[in-house]
This record gives C-alpha cells, sequence and structure tokens, in this order.
C-alpha cells in the first residue's frame, strides 16, 4: 500500500528526511552523471531526487499513482507531475530514456502489471533504476520511515524481480548507511557514512538500488485488452 503524498512530503522536509535525499540524491547522480537531452521519469514518490537532472534533460516528468496522491512539483513551477494509473501509464511505447522509480516498487499491489507498463514506455537503449527497502537494513524497521512501509527486498530479490519482468539489470548496490536518527551530528555526516559503509556494513544499507536495460530480444506472447489511445495529462493544477 502507498504512503500518501502529503506524509512522503512532510519526511523529506525533516532533519532525517533532507539526509537521506542527500545520499540517495548522490548515489542517483554518481549511476546517472549525463543526462543530457533525455527523457527523465521519475514513478512513485521521486521528486526529491529529481531537479538535478532539470537543467540538464530534454525533459523531466514525475508520475505519481493514483492512491498515493499527486502533488505539485517543483515548488516554483508545479507543473511537472501527473497522477497515474500505475498499471496504465498515459505515455507511449518506447518514449522515456530513464525511469527512476522510488517509493514504487515496494508499496505497489499491481507488481507484474507495473512492471509490464515500466517496460513498455521505456526506450529500447533506456535505463531503469530502482530504489526499494533492504529487508536487511535497519531503516526498514522502523515505521517512522517512508522506507519502513511495504515490501522490502534484497539485492537477490530485487534483481529477479527485474528479470522476471524482461530487465537485465547490470549494476547494483546497497545505500543510506546513515543511522535513522535524528542526532544532528550523525546526519551532518551522512555523505561520510555512505562512504564507509560498504566496507564496514556491507549489505545492510537501508535500501537497495538496481539499474537495469530493458530486454527486447525475448517475450512471451499474451492475450491483451485494446489498450485505448493515449492523450496528454494537463498538468497537476495547484488550484484546482
Amino acid at each position: 500500500m502507498y504512503m500518501d503524498a502529503i506524509d512522503l512530503r512532510d519526511f523529506y522536509a525533516t532533519s532525517l528526511g533532507q539526509a537521506a535525499r542527500r545520499v540517495l540524491q548522490h548515489r542517483i547522480r554518481a549511476l546517472w552523471p549525463d543526462v543530457t537531452g533525455l527523457s527523465v521519469l521519475g514513478l512513485g514518490y521521486a521528486t526529491p531526487f529529481l531537479s538535478p537532472f532539470r537543467g540538464e534533460a530534454e525533459r523531466v516528468l514525475a508520475a505519481m499513482p493514483a492512491s498515493q496522491g499527486v502533488l505539485p512539483w517543483p515548488r516554483e513551477d508545479g507543473g511537472l507531475t501527473t497522477l497515474v494509473d500505475e498499471a496504465d501509464l498515459p505515455f507511449p511505447d518506447m518514449s522515456i530514456d530513464r525511469i527512476l522509480v522510488v517509493h514504487g516498487l515496494e508499496c505497489t499491489e499491481q507488481l507484474r502489471p507495473f512492471m509490464r507498463e515500466v517496460w513498455r514506455v521505456l526506450s529500447s537503449r533506456g535505463r531503469l533504476l530502482v530504489v526499494a527497502p533492504n529487508r536487511r537494513g535497519i531503516w526498514a524497521r522502523l515505521e517512522r520511515t517512508p522506507f519502513g512501509h511495504g515490501l522490502p527486498y534484497s539485492t537477490g530479490q530485487l534483481s529477479r524481480v527485474l528479470r522476471d519482468s524482461l530487465f537485465t539489470p547490470d549494476r547494483g548496490r546497497a545505500g543510506l548507511y546513515v543511522p535513522p536518527t535524528r542526532w544532528r551530528m550523525v546526519l551532518a555526516s551522512a555523505l561520510a557514512w555512505e562512504e564507509i559503509g560498504p566496507r564496514w556494513f556491507g549489505t545492510f544499507g537501508g535500501v537497495v538500488m538496481a539499474e537495469a536495460t530493458k530486454q527486447t530480444y525475448a517475450g512471451t506472447a499474451e492475450p491483451t485488452k485494446r489498450r485505448r489511445g493515449y492523450r496528454a495529462l494537463a498538468p497537476y493544477d495547484i488550484g484546482a
């Protein structure tokens, strides 16, 4: 079950949420250092991590599942978010070059349709990056953070989900080693924790991350109902 978008927004406004955002944004940016001329889609609640791409990418969009709710983003121009049906994304086939899934995979109750839609809209040379709670980490055990909700994954489990959904995992890692505490001294050193975490704490980070490419050479034909035509959604209206 998805957390409400307002609860997610409020978490990322706290000192703990800001530390988590800095750490994960740093990790994501290291994997995608250059998105010049590409289209980037954040799926789930990915807006805290999309801002660095706006100055490079041809376009950046955020799609939030209906059961989570939608909030305007960015603050100065809240027209880049849209509410979607996670099993029927309103984007054409192979139209997105980079898809970032955060607070999405662990919350969906329609995993297979969700991943089928991600596969459909990702371009043939596109890349998917999934961030999910690590089932072996401390963060997944605390419900006061978003990483304590939904179904956590191990690195192996996340890899299997991707393979079963016709993706090829390329790079996987753990992250978010900083303890989920409110102590300012600890949170101020969050990036330092990321440096020592892989050496000292191994697989016990708060999240697992996997980057994958789309398999286009194999598949199973399935009878499906005729898909309706896609229409461009109006930007979220803050005054609505």
